[in-house]
């Protein structure tokens, strides 16, 4: 195994402190899901990291296979979830749009970047995560 890079952030205070990577480019006030002072939260951070890698990992698989895309976004939605009596978890769904392929081809590439995906990989048995993708056809000529 290569360690290729590794990332140093302190959060101090939890939910409701800050959190700095070690290189400064990282400095954010963190706050409780849904607060209006400008706060960011674990599960935007999250949703952030995820929907990057996976767009990653999407571009990469489309290479691989040869596959020609264009516009390729990717939408985390990470939910913070209470189960009674058992606690607090969080599911995802990842919503790919992809353009210059099809409906059916944008379903392939992104659950083949769901089996490529560090993020996937991570979380795989541990959360659910639902794929949704959609494909806009070929871009037009300009």
């Amino acid at each position: 195994m290569t360690t290729l890079y590794t990332a140093n952030v302190t959060t101090t205070a939890g939910r409701e402190g800050t959190s700095k990577s070690d290189d400064g480019v990282l400095n954010l006030k963190q706050g409780k899901p849904g607060a209006k002072d400008g706060s960011t939260n674990p599960e935007q951070l999250f949703a952030a990291g995820y929907s990057a890698c996976f767009g990653s990992a999407l571009m990469a698989v489309a290479k691989r296979d040869s596959v020609t895309v264009s516009d390729v976004s990717v939408q985390a939605d990470v939910s913070l979830n209470q189960e009674e009596g058992k606690g607090y978890f969080i599911s995802a769904t990842l919503t790919t749009t992809i353009g210059g392929v099809d409906d059916a081809t944008a379903k392939k590439l992104t659950e083949a970047a769901h089996e490529m995906c560090p993020y996937s990989k991570a979380t795989r048995g541990n959360i659910d995560v639902t794929l949704n993708a959609k494909g806009t056809g070929a871009k037009a000529a300009a």
